[in-house]
């Protein structure tokens, strides 16, 4: 059965685990640790605990309960004391508080929602995410990165204020992956995090597991503001050591609002320049978006991104590689 490891964090992740669930594939998620915003922000903060929000989605997507327990998990408060929170959150939250080590918690949480396959913190250790740009300017705290952020020139590098060690048991699924995929999701704040703690950099260098990276289908303000698709494998491979096997790419067309509503966030489609570039390895172009676009609930403060890769899409194109 192929070890198939999927990097990242957050709805990306969520995306590509439900679909490759489906198949018969020894599965695991590494997930960012670093969040500080909404929900897992405030629970981070009041709490001491670990940021469990990215955790709870990969569960999610991973679990074969009952559909009443994933609607729980997903389930986000929209009036009272409790508004903008999310029930799994302060379930895996609580876990933490009673049993105080994290193995336990993902354990506990995997046996309620009944994962097929494995979500693994990348770190046990609390750390804060922060980016240095061109220019000089520091930005402390993934939140701050990720929303309302006025920087648009390049980041320079990332870093971990601590540094944090990695959690053993991440570092060794990585070690025995027959695939990584990395992505989608934002850059700088879902996939590098997990990129930059301890050795991992070291450990996907020197893997022999072939790397898919899923390509972002737009621009992020305050993270890769202007960037084409080479600009994103540059800054990937300066974190993993090494440029991906395949990478994935839409091709087509998107919808004028949504366009729109990107432009008024001075977010723009990501144009696929890796021909070009003189990229090595294999480039695949095809419709990835999904076109319905979600909702966004009324307790969420958050604002976020209304474009979406299509779970089938992506799993399909997946499969052909990993088959």
């Amino acid at each position: 059965m192929k070890k198939v490891t999927v990097i990242g964090g957050g709805t990306g992740s969520f995306v590509t685990l439900s679909g490759l669930k489906s198949y018969e594939l020894d599965l695991a998620a590494i997930v960012t640790m670093m969040d500080s915003g909404g929900s897992t922000g405030r629970l981070r903060d009041q709490l001491g605990v670990l940021p469990p929000g990215d955790l709870r989605q990969c569960l999610v997507a991973l679990s074969e309960a009952p559909e009443l327990w994933r609607k729980l998990f997903l389930y986000r408060f929209e009036k009272g004391d409790l508004k903008g929170h999310n029930f799994g959150n302060i379930f895996l939250s609580t876990l933490e508080k009673i049993t105080g080590n994290y193995d336990t918690v993902m354990e506990t949480a995997s046996y309620v929602l009944q994962t097929k396959g494995h979500v693994y913190p990348i770190t046990h250790q609390p750390t804060t995410l922060c980016v240095e740009y061109e220019n000089g300017t520091l930005i402390k705290g993934e939140s701050n990165i990720d929303e309302n952020n006025p920087e648009r020139t390049h980041i320079k590098r990332a870093y971990l204020e601590p540094d944090a060690a990695p959690n053993q048991k991440a570092i060794t699924c990585l070690q025995e992956s027959d695939y990584i995929i990395i992505g989608p999701g934002d850059l700088y704040t879902s996939i590098v995090p997990v990129l930059i703690v301890g050795n991992v950099k070291k450990i996907i260098k020197e893997s022999k597991a072939k790397i898919i990276y899923v390509l972002n289908l737009m621009t992020k303000a305050g993270q890769t503001s202007g960037y084409k698709a080479s600009n994103f494998l540059a800054d990937l491979e300066m974190y993993t050591g090494r440029a991906p096997d395949y990478v994935i790419a839409h091709k087509g067309s998107i919808p004028a609002p949504i366009k729109e509503w990107y432009h008024d966030h001075d977010e723009h489609e990501v144009e696929n320049d890796l021909q070009n570039a003189g990229f090595a390895g294999t480039i695949i172009e095809e419709d990835v978006i999904n076109r319905s676009h979600l909702s966004k609930s009324a307790g969420d403060m958050l604002t976020r991104s209304v474009l979406r890769h299509d779970s089938e899409k992506i799993t399909s194109l997946l499969m052909n590689i990993i088959s």
